[in-house]
């Protein structure tokens, strides 16, 4: 059941980031939250660090902030914050099996690679050739694999986090189609603007019967 704000009705959203992004996830949704194209609100931004990039977004729009050094902390401060859904923007620590087990279908997560829909299954790319998965793989080694199997686009999955590994039901996809002279850096910043899209979209789905 949900637990919407009493004042507000909106749901509840945590965002959680690292020092090893920009926070352009998180931007993109305090945007969509602030247009009010989205039926929510962010209770807090966490992060492990406290040099988070992201953390200097949130305290420009004063939302709460809160620092989590360690990955057994989590659980406790996510249960105070009576949030509703969790958002992983970058979040670099590991998420312990009770976290996800007190939040079924709860937590999204975005994974730079194509998730299929069963454990062996496939996606396809728009052209109709087969999408890299890049189970177990950070955004860097994801985005060079893409390059280095020659793949024709490139893509990532915003999905729910599970106890399996890099798999969980998917909310949606997006798809990049990889240019002859492409780079890791250019590549990954075309990238980046349809994850920062396809996060709202996702959010805007969830929340649209609140």
């Amino acid at each position: 059941m949900f637990r919407k704000n009493n004042q507000t009705n909106k749901l509840k959203v945590a965002i959680l980031i690292s020092n090893a992004g920009t926070g352009t996830n998180l931007q993109a949704i305090i945007d969509v939250i602030r247009e009010r194209k989205i039926n929510a609100e962010i209770c807090a931004v966490i992060s492990d660090k406290d040099d988070a990039l992201g953390l200097e977004r949130a305290r420009k729009h004063n939302l709460k902030v809160e620092i989590c050094p360690t990955k057994e902390a989590l659980l406790s401060l996510l249960q105070t914050l009576n949030t509703d859904y969790i958002c992983l923007a970058g979040w670099k620590q590991i998420i312990l099996d009770e976290v996800i087990l007190a939040f079924p279908n709860k937590i999204l997560n975005l994974h730079p690679g194509l998730i299929p829909d069963t454990i062996n299954g496939t996606v396809e790319n728009p052209d109709g050739t087969s999408a890299l998965w890049n189970k177990g793989m950070l955004t860097t080694k994801a985005v060079a694999k893409f390059l280095e199997e020659k793949a024709s686009y490139a893509g990532s999955s915003i999905h729910f986090l599970t106890l399996n590994f890099d798999f969980g039901p998917v909310l949606g996809r997006t798809f990049v189609k990889i240019e002859e002279n492409d780079n890791v850096e250019s590549l990954y910043a075309r990238l980046k603007k349809k994850e920062n899209e396809l996060y709202v979209d996702v959010l805007k789905e969830l929340t649209k019967n609140v």
